[in-house]
């Protein structure tokens, strides 16, 4: 690894020598943004616009190896016995992009093709062509991708099922940092990661990775690679403008000062229209118990009104005695209002310094804002919604350690349902009942609908649908009008209100703080170890209308240590490994996950690497599922770590027992094959098999919000809250991926995705898995440089359609398809690109999430500068 890795800080003092050079291609063109380290160190650069590159380093310890890199060719290393200021590299075509390296999957640098599980790579170039508005919403075209959007900046990510809009069962990563909200335990899509302009990767890995990663990497991890400033250095702006008021505007700015300190800021800004949900059809039953059929004259409760409440009359509704009545409610653009605009705010300066060639510490600052919408349990309105994220990190060659503070802020965060809820129980001004009391809105409209009904039945004799028909047009205006000066001023009154019970503002402000570490013992060429440690601990905080923290924060904590040792074997073709990490948790057992892994590399340049895999995860539930209480009327929300819960079935009224939350457990086995079958195509291709134990699911019943069973069925409420199911929930899936490049000018890539839930020994009709995964999914894409500065990308994708479900709502999703183009056009010397795209061209159908928005067609154009 060279002498270097043994340098002092006084040794780093000495006399630097200088490297300069260039790097071209095998026809001799000048390849701008080539990488330039010195193998073994931090020490690194770029290349400029001409291809041409300088750097300092010591040579007085010997030479020195520079290493070479530029996606899309093969890497190449140069050793220099003394400095050198003529340097020229040329570097050879690499179509296959078979020698990317990834560092996610073992937590240790190793060839993508060596990697012992399933793991994708997106790079730098790949990600500026991905359409706007979200970053995250691209990735839908990789292979095992499933990306769910509620709102145009609103996107979750899953792998092999059991989607949500929370993605829960995947954790997200930025330089290793979670980007989670820690009061709602969401991972915002983009909205809290980084600006594209400063991501210099994006791996995925699918499936387990709880041994090296936690608990909560379940199903999978999505890692952001930000770029370093000691390499990427200079000015990049991008400005981008379309449909639907489309504004982009991007900017980072990197700069070395010295040989050992460098700094860079990255801001971004969005705003947009946002896709607004509007789904009328009836909501299900089993969320609305009593609800009526989809356009009845009594009233329904739709998907995406709000505030259509309803009432089942007693014996003084005379022949409605029995019945349920629904008020109209508000659709989602009424309530949402001038709060209609997506909008994404990040500023994230970070200083880095060389302690010395080998050892690198960074700080930084992520401040992250913005507005969107939401769905969980309801629909929210996020606005100003964001995170503070402060985070810092000492990284040697084989070790590092990295500690970070999270604090997100609700804004003026608001949940439809509530706001439409409390709007119709507002009393109307002036008016009083026999006693004197104030009469709400929704007491008018029901007292209206009953007095007309009854009149038109039994004093005119009207049949059941027309006096219906005649109720609900006498009772329809009594709403109060949204066109009308007392609607807005409630509106807002409720909006800004974050009394529980009285306001629809969600207003949480809590904090997450974690620290881990890692080292990597060197036992030989052969083999290594690393081993590693985790800490985090929540500070939950929301004043009480989310979370049962009337007494103040809710604390709670995670420790965890793990380790991997791996060992080549027959000539280092066969890479074997073993993995295992131990968890502790402040409400739940110690849990323990480990991982074996073997790789078998065939072939001439062992470019066939086919690989097998077994591991155990278990999943911390969120601490919405431990800690949530939550009203939304017909039921209560609960957290379920205390001592369970006891009440009666909801279908046949038998005492039931509700266990306390456990974690959930999954073993997963996987087989795959990737390699380059010729120097063009690539083919990846992987199966796996889940066993899910204590599954973590939404359990209904009547109960009483302390836990115990009510005297009878109607003395107690609908409840709701998490438990694990008593059976296990296996599914099993499949997907293959083939890439070639028949030639600069075209690179082919096509992928296909099977994921199954198996039901045969489902017997609890309660309890809700909610897979919300495609059974069938598929894309087809294309990519090249039609001419020397001419790029472009084109990618078609359809998915099958399947049920959606959440504790908002559940429904059949239609097959969803969308067909994203990009087309850009470079200035190589003056560093300018001119861009345009689109994402769902033929704006087809596009709804990702039941109860969610149709995501359409956004077409944009726009301009990229990039000084070195």
């Amino acid at each position: 690894m060279g002498i270097l890795l043994g340098a002092t800080p006084a040794a780093f003092a000495q006399e630097l020598g200088t490297v300069a050079g260039l790097v071209q291609d095998q026809a001799g063109e000048p390849m701008p943004g080539a990488t330039i380290f010195i193998r073994g160190t931090f020490v690194g650069t770029s290349t400029n616009r001409e291809g041409k590159f300088l750097l300092r380093t010591d040579f007085n310890q010997g030479p020195v190896v520079l290493s070479v890199s530029f996606v899309g060719y093969e890497s190449r290393e140069v050793t220099l016995p003394q400095p050198d200021n003529a340097v020229v590299v040329q570097l050879k075509v690499n179509p296959t992009q078979t020698n990317e390296v990834i560092a996610s999957a073992s937590r240790v640098e190793e060839g993508i093709l060596q990697a012992p599980v399933t793991v994708e790579k997106v790079t730098s170039q790949q990600i500026l062509r991905l359409p706007p508005p979200d970053v995250q919403v691209g990735l839908n075209q990789f292979k095992g991708i499933d990306v769910n959007s509620t709102s145009m900046l609103m996107n979750s990510l899953s792998t092999r099922g059991f989607n949500s809009a929370k993605s829960e069962r995947l954790i997200q990563l930025t330089d290793y940092f979670d980007t989670q909200s820690p009061s709602l335990n969401i991972n915002a899509g983009n909205l809290t990661g980084l600006p594209e302009l400063d991501i210099e990767s994006i791996e995925i890995i699918h499936g387990p990775a709880s041994a090296l990663y936690g608990a909560n990497a379940f199903n999978g991890v999505l890692l952001q690679n930000s770029k370093d400033p000691f390499v990427s250095e200079g000015l990049s702006l991008r400005v981008r403008g379309g449909e639907r008021s489309f504004f982009d505007g991007q900017l980072r700015y990197a700069k070395k000062i010295g040989d050992k300190l460098a700094f860079k800021i990255t801001g971004a800004y969005l705003t947009a229209n946002d896709w607004l949900a509007s789904n009328y059809a009836a909501t299900s039953t089993r969320v609305q118990q009593n609800n009526n059929a989809q356009g009845s004259t009594l009233g329904y409760d739709a998907v995406n009104r709000y505030g259509d409440v309803g009432v089942t009359y007693g014996p003084t509704g005379g022949l409605l005695n029995g019945r349920t009545a629904f008020m109209p409610g508000f659709e989602e653009k009424i309530l949402v209002g001038d709060d209609n605009k997506a909008t994404s705010l990040k500023i994230h300066p970070s200083l880095s310094y060389l302690l010395t060639s080998t050892i690198k510490a960074t700080v930084g600052v992520n401040y992250n804002r913005g507005d969107a919408s939401y769905q969980s349990t309801s629909r929210y309105r996020l606005k100003d919604f964001g995170t503070n994220q402060y985070h810092g990190e000492v990284k040697g060659e084989r070790w590092f350690v990295r500690g970070q503070s999270v604090q997100d802020f609700g804004g003026t965060t608001y949940d439809l349902s509530f706001l439409g809820l409390f709007i119709q129980n507002s009393p109307v001004p002036g008016l009083l009942d026999a006693n004197g009391k104030p009469v709400t809105y929704a007491q008018r409209y029901f007292s209206e609908y009953a007095r007309v009904y009854n009149t038109a039945r039994l004093r005119d004799g009207k049949a059941d649908a027309d006096a219906q028909a005649l109720a609900l047009a006498a009772a329809q205006p009594l709403q109060l009008s949204p066109a009308s000066a007392e609607f807005t001023a409630l509106r807002e009154q409720i909006v800004q209100d974050a009394t529980p019970g009285r306001g629809a503002r969600i207003n949480p402000s809590s904090l997450l703080n974690e620290g881990n570490a890692q080292y990597n013992v060197n036992l030989g060429e052969t083999t290594d170890l690393i081993v590693g440690a985790a800490y985090r601990k929540f500070r939950l905080g929301s004043q009480g209308n989310l979370y049962s923290d009337v007494d103040g924060r809710i604390q709670n904590h995670e420790v965890g240590g793990y380790a991997q040792f791996t060992i080549k074997l027959l000539d280092e073709r066969l890479k074997l490994a073993l993995a295992g990490r131990l968890d502790a948790f402040k409400n739940f057992k110690p849990a323990f996950s480990p991982r074996a892994s073997a790789v078998y590399s065939a072939g001439n340049q062992r470019q066939h690497n086919f690989r097998a895999s077994y591991g155990r995860a278990f999943r911390s539930p969120t601490q919405l599922d431990q800690y949530i209480r939550l009203d939304l009327g017909p039921v209560l929300l609960l957290g379920n770590v205390g001592n369970g819960f006891q009440g009666y079935s909801l279908t046949n009224g038998q005492a039931v027992n509700v266990a306390a939350l456990e974690l959930e457990r999954l073993s997963s086995y996987e087989v795959g094959y990737k390699g380059a079958l010729s120097e063009k195509l690539v083919l990846d291709v992987n199966y796996y098999r889940n066993y899910y134990n204590d599954f973590i699911g939404a359990q209904r019943f009547v109960g009483s919000a302390d836990g115990s069973r009510p005297a009878t069925p109607a003395a107690g409420r609908m409840l709701q809250v998490w438990t694990n199911a008593n059976q296990e929930v296996r599914t099993q899936g499949a997907a293959v991926g083939l890439n070639y490049a028949f030639a600069p000018f075209l690179n082919v890539a096509a992928n296909y995705s099977l994921n199954v839930q198996d039901r045969s020994d489902v017997q609890d009709a309660e309890f809700q898995t909610y897979f919300n995964t495609p059974k069938h999914k598929y894309n087809v894409g294309a990519n090249g440089i039609v001419v020397s500065h001419l790029s472009y990308a084109l990618n078609y994708r359809w998915a099958q359609g399947h049920e959606y479900g959440l504790p908002f709502a559940v429904g059949q999703l239609s097959d969803y398809s969308s067909m994203d183009a990009y087309l850009g056009y470079s200035f190589s010397k003056m560093g300018l690109t001119l861009q345009g795209g689109a994402s769902n061209l033929l704006n087809a159908n596009n709804i990702q999430v039941y109860g969610g928005p149709q995501i359409g067609r956004l077409v944009y154009v726009g301009v990229q500068l990039d000084i070195k």
